[in-house]
């Protein structure tokens, strides 16, 4: 008995310390999409102000593959997801499949849609040198027919993979989900469903990982649901069947009072979720349609956002039970100004979002929703914006879909500290690690350091 004790008792330790070395690591890396602690900021990082492409360019490698999906960042290895379209064509014909659609917003012409695809693609997980920006290994996942087709701004690959800093977990939607070591070999592989997108849309499934949990959302025009996967063996440890539609946004896992949350934006209820049991805990309505924004937490408050068919914010207390929706668990909402694409950023007590996909910037306390900047357009930025704002030893960085980047100081006024520009577009949300900047364009991939 006490041989036996001694030996669960090492075991503990042993598990301790390893997740109190990867919570150091976790700081000092980024990890997964939004960060190290999903809101967009690096607390340790301090890359650089200025740059173009002679200037603060540590590497630039061209791109292989096609993709929208955010680099993360662990150690001395950048990790990206791709898809490349083949000569390949099916062999038997196609069965026609309705492209099912939902109403778009005001003043937004009716879509050409893309007939449905017969080539193959193949599906890619990257691993770069971040000192060089060598390729170190490319592995091909899969080799199939999309499902659907897609919007012409997005593509096959446009989940972020997320990483413990033992393996990698990507997912490519219908595709599958796979994990893979950090010398590119598959070590698990799930196929959860086939999504069913309205417009052609294209899909986005972004895994979030917590402990030995791998949380996936698969929301669309069929069945929707939420998946919690065993991290080492890629098994279902629960499953919960959702009444939602389409829907892009990643969902926030985050402790509070002694209990794991899983909280997720949906089109009909907000949800937040027991990790450990898939209990639910809290629920509310009243956010709006085809949510794509990620949610963020400051304190005991998450914030929830869309910008498609209507602006809407929910600041929902982090202690609710049951069904909240037009309670005082709301402590404030907004219904203008708000993102279509991109996610908020939470920096400190301040929250930011762009209106829509524009240039249009709002900035509120985060506690009261009382307007810090109240909607301005940011200067030197042109065109669209869909990659997430990110921040650093405050600064923040907007990326703009034409190259420019214009960086202003965290705080209640608008300080603009810089503006840059590079020669490529921009979709993807930049990662930042240390002194650098990783920022994925359409060609090529940067890494940004003060020289």
């Amino acid at each position: 008995m006490k041989k036996t004790t001694v030996f669960v008792s090492l075991l503990f330790a042993v598990h301790l310390v390893h997740a109190d070395d990867f919570e150091k690591q976790r700081l000092n890396n980024w990890h997964q999409w939004r960060g190290p602690d999903s809101n967009g900021v690096a607390i340790q990082a301090d890359p650089p102000l200025e740059w173009n492409e002679t200037k603060n360019v540590k590497w630039k490698a061209e791109l292989s593959g096609n993709g929208s999906s955010s680099p993360v960042v662990w150690g001395n290895n950048i990790f990206l997801t791709s898809a490349i379209r083949t000569k390949r064509v099916s062999e038997t014909p196609i069965p026609k499949r309705e492209i099912p659609k939902v109403d778009l917003p005001e003043g937004v012409p009716e879509r050409t849609f893309e007939p449905l695809p017969t080539n193959y693609h193949k599906f890619f997980v990257t691993c770069i040198d971040r000192n060089s920006g060598e390729q170190l290994w490319e592995k091909m996942v899969a080799e199939e027919i999309p499902f659907r087709a897609h919007h012409g701004d997005h593509g096959y690959a446009s989940g972020s993979p997320t990483t413990d800093g033992e393996r990698i977990y990507v997912s490519f939607g219908s595709v599958g989900i796979f994990c893979l070591d950090l010398e590119g070999a598959v070590k698990w592989s799930r196929d959860l469903a086939d999504l069913e997108i309205p417009n052609d849309f294209g899909e986005v499934v972004t895994p979030v990982l917590h402990g030995d949990h791998l949380v996936v959302i698969m929301d669309h025009l069929g069945q929707s649901f939420i998946v919690t996967l065993d991290k080492k063996t890629g098994e279902t440890v629960w499953k919960n069947n959702r009444d939602e539609l389409a829907n892009w946004s990643t969902p926030l896992v985050t402790e509070f009072e002694g209990r794991t949350q899983v909280i997720v934006s949906g089109s009909q209820r907000v949800m937040s979720y027991d990790l450990n049991t898939g209990e639910t805990i809290w629920e509310c309505g009243g956010l709006g349609k085809a949510i794509i924004p990620t949610p963020v937490r400051h304190r005991n408050l998450i914030f929830c956002m869309t910008g498609y068919l209507g602006d809407s914010l929910l600041a929902i207390r982090l202690d609710s039970q049951g069904d909240v929706t037009d309670t005082d668990q709301i402590v404030w909402r907004a219904d203008k100004g708000t993102p279509y694409v991109p996610s908020p950023l939470l920096y400190g007590g301040q929250l930011y979002f762009n209106r829509k996909n524009s240039n249009i910037l709002t900035s509120v306390n985060a506690e009261t929703g009382k307007a810090l900047i109240p909607s301005t357009r940011l200067p030197h930025v042109g065109g669209n914006i869909y990659a997430s704002p990110v921040g650093a030893a405050g600064k923040i960085y907007f990326v703009s879909r034409n190259g420019s980047t214009l960086v202003i100081k965290n705080g209640p006024e608008l300080e603009v500290l810089a503006k840059n520009k590079l020669d490529d577009v921009f979709d993807a949300t930049p990662a930042i690690a240390g002194r650098e900047i990783v920022l994925r364009g359409s060609k090529y991939l940067y890494c940004l350091r003060e020289q």
